[in-house]
């Protein structure tokens, strides 16, 4: 998610620079570093003979703290856009309150992202989809799927929105399942590689099927088994969110059985435009905004079959 603030009240006419501050929430999200990379392109590509784009990224190092005095840095840097990837998205009131304090145009919010249950949806019809073609997940033939799931964060939106939707679309499905576990592995590869290495040891070959909220710790639970000795014949069918380059060529090799892509590509263009526009006063009610404040990417499924098209961009 970004949330995008316009700070152009204090822009001098003269002045033809859009100065953008993105702030992330941490640096170490694959996702949110990819997405970026292509605003920081975006942007330089909106250049035109009248207007220069300078973009500055810093992150808030996953403290909500940090976070807002480095927003107070980028106001006071002159930026005329910031983009704020919250650490704490139930948090936002220090950083409204610098925008007031600083006559900012703090009313000028927009949010861009997307919708979680979506992705959780989307994951929850891949996985189904896939054990009814593929009875051979049932190893031990209980009719039933026995599963693990690795959550994001504990009491984060999207992951409570991600799991809850995920297995309830499976059920529906007409998939019946057994939870073994869930693990909270805070969206990261390598605490999930540790979380699954310990589960791998206790559960072994029960674990029939994993579920991520996200590529990042569904490719951890990759590195644990190949780390545990078993051929890939042997791991259980796994699921993750996002459409990273990396789970997708997971995809691809048959690691893993499907993601949900995040549109990172749709994200960042729509940020671009809005940043363009308020900088040049333009009306951004042109750019398909709901309600004139919110864009929301559309998730896409992936599986074996499409995913060479996702490679491909």
């Amino acid at each position: 998610m970004m949330s995008l603030v316009s700070c152009d009240s204090r822009k001098n006419q003269k002045d033809r620079t859009l100065r953008v501050g993105v702030v992330t929430y941490t640096p170490d999200d694959p996702f949110i570093n990819a997405m970026t990379d292509i605003l920081k392109e975006d942007l330089k590509a909106l250049e035109a003979s009248d207007m220069k784009v300078i973009v500055s990224v810093r992150s808030g190092d996953n403290s909500q703290q940090e976070q807002d005095e480095v927003v107070e840095e980028m106001i006071d840097a002159g930026c005329d856009v910031l983009c704020v990837n919250l650490v704490d998205r139930t948090a936002p009131s220090n950083i409204i309150r610098l925008a007031r304090q600083n006559n900012m145009q703090w009313d000028k919010l927009y949010y861009v992202g997307c919708d979680a249950a979506q992705s959780g949806e989307m994951q929850g019809e891949i996985a189904a989809e896939y054990i009814k073609n593929h009875p051979e997940v049932d190893r031990n033939q209980d009719g039933k799927i026995q599963y693990v799931l690795l959550e994001g964060e504990a009491g984060h939106q999207d992951a409570i929105s991600r799991t809850d939707c995920s297995v309830k679309t499976i059920l529906e499905n007409g998939v019946k399942l057994e939870k073994l576990t869930y693990q909270f592995a805070d969206w990261n590869r390598a605490q999930a590689e540790n979380r699954m290495s310990r589960l791998i040891s206790q559960y072994g070959d029960q674990i029939e099927m994993l579920i991520s909220n996200n590529d990042e710790m569904a490719l951890g639970a990759v590195e644990a088994y190949k780390n545990a000795g078993y051929m890939q014949s042997d791991y259980p069918v796994i699921f993750g969110i996002d459409g990273l380059d990396d789970a997708l060529e997971a995809v691809r090799l048959g690691t893993m059985q499907g993601t949900v892509y995040n549109d990172r590509e749709a994200q960042a263009r729509k940020i671009a435009l809005i940043a363009v526009a308020l900088f040049r006063g333009n009306d951004v009610s042109v750019l398909g905004l709901e309600d004139e404040r919110y864009y929301m990417a559309q998730y896409r499924k992936v599986d074996v079959d499409n995913v060479d098209e996702f490679l491909q961009k």
